[in-house]
């Protein structure tokens, strides 16, 4: 169940990445989170995510603005290793806060769950909520803009409403924002993943490999049907669908149901 569970959810993540605000890494990881301790779930996302990614780049990397790139994904780069290693502290407190029974079985909420489930529930909000999501920064931000998205990209994937929070204001080309996004998503993801593997649950085999493979490939194929489709369709609704996908995932995480 976990493997169709898991390639279904990849394929139409990776596709509505090029729809709806919502990126691949963020419905992707309530649904690692299933069946993962939250630190693997977030780095099992983020291999998915920047090979993706890498693919996407394939597609678009002629329309990428490489002095923003640059200008923004740096800062990114850089914050991602800070916001890697808050992960794996955030992860040694694993104590309960609280602990409560619900239908015979034992719950307990744990800071790790606490904090990725209330990021998960914000950025789904921002989302949806328009005033939110359309809200921009004026072009002088970019570099303390990369810091902060950087950072939140290194602790839980959740970088690209901040990144287009940033990159908006510059009234890019469609096909120009989403390959300059893409491009800064791949240098924070390439420095994340190298701190993620330091984590002993991975070292320790906690991964299923094949599982990250299947995921891997059907967010390919995802990408490339989206990247055919993106100028000529429009799936808005699915985003209130996702939306409510997520803050239900980040309120099951944030009560220990899903842990």
């Amino acid at each position: 169940m976990i493997y169709v569970l898991i390639a279904v959810t990849s394929l139409f993540a990776s596709f509505l990445t090029f729809f709806s605000g919502f990126g691949l890494g963020t419905i992707l990881l309530p649904v690692f989170a299933i069946y993962y301790p939250l630190p693997i779930a977030v780095a099992l996302t983020a291999c998915v995510h920047l090979l993706n990614n890498l693919f996407k780049l394939g597609l678009l990397y002629k329309n990428i603005n490489w002095k923003i790139g640059f200008k923004f994904g740096i800062p990114s780069l850089i914050a991602a290793f800070f916001g890697a290693w808050a992960l794996k502290d955030i992860d040694k407190l694993k104590s309960a806060i609280v602990s409560y029974s619900l239908n015979g079985n034992e719950f307990i909420i744990t800071w790790p769950g606490l904090i990725i489930g209330s990021l998960i529930i914000l950025f789904a909000i921002i989302e949806l909520v328009p005033k939110l999501s359309e809200f921009s920064f004026h072009e002088k931000y970019l570099i303390p803009g990369g810091l902060l998205s950087g950072f939140f990209g290194g602790f839980s994937g959740h970088q690209g409403s901040i990144r287009s929070a940033f990159l908006l204001r510059l009234k890019l080309e469609r096909s120009v924002f989403i390959a300059t996004g893409v491009f800064i998503a791949c240098l924070v993801d390439v420095i994340r993943i190298s701190f993620y593997t330091s984590f002993s649950e991975l070292k320790n085999g906690e991964s299923n490999f094949a599982l990250l493979l299947l995921a891997i490939f059907t967010a390919w194929i995802g990408a490339f049907v989206g990247n055919k489709l993106f100028k000529k369709t429009s799936l808005q609704f699915f985003k209130w669908f996702v939306g409510i996908f997520m803050l239900a995932m980040g309120i099951l995480i944030i009560l220990g149901i899903i842990r």
